[in-house]
């Protein structure tokens, strides 16, 4: 954490104000049943299993306990990743892809391609290949957007920040609180 503050005083979020998946007892009951059921059909006649599709609730799940490298607070806490601005294109034919759009706490935030960089790891170590990530700075939210969004979408340029130990150390401590 660094010990000159850019964003002193962000507006944070308490934990009961974030987005969660909520089920009914009855929903997790037809769920558990269903897959039994798909389990017992796989087994007994060698059907390869469906894949289980992705909705924007499971991206925000995986992104929102990340740490803000600046504050002892979570990426959703900070409103820095938000339910509304993730896209999800789950298609069985085709390209599938996920875009999330970041929200910095300030116009000039210096942190914003490190907080990227961390979302698109993130994403890229959770999902199956089958998914293209996006990771951009909401529009109009900050001052270097372009420049941001190009750093954090070009695959040459990320895949040599992860080869930094560095840098994958801070990251892999920005994630460190995911589950």
């Amino acid at each position: 954490m660094s010990a000159n503050l850019q964003n002193e005083n962000p507006e944070v979020k308490e934990l009961n104000q974030l987005p969660s998946r909520v089920e009914e007892e009855e929903d997790l009951l037809l769920s558990s049943t269903k897959q039994w059921l798909t389990e017992i059909e796989s087994e007994q006649t060698n059907i390869k299993e469906e894949r289980d599709p992705i909705d924007p609730q499971e991206i925000y799940d995986l992104l929102a306990k990340i740490n803000d490298p600046e504050h002892p607070l979570t990426l959703a806490q900070l409103s820095v990743v938000k339910l509304e601005d993730i896209e999800v294109v789950d298609n069985v034919e085709g390209d599938s892809y996920i875009t999330v759009h970041i929200t910095p706490t300030i116009p000039h935030c210096s942190m914003c391609t490190l907080i990227g960089l961390c979302i698109r790891v993130r994403l890229e170590r959770c999902l199956p290949p089958r998914f293209h990530v996006d990771v951009k700075v909401k529009k109009g939210t900050h001052a270097s957007e372009s420049q941001v969004n190009k750093q954090l979408n070009d695959k040459e340029r990320v895949a040599a920040a992860c080869e930094n130990e560095q840098l994958l150390s801070v990251l892999n401590g920005m994630m460190a609180t995911c589950v």
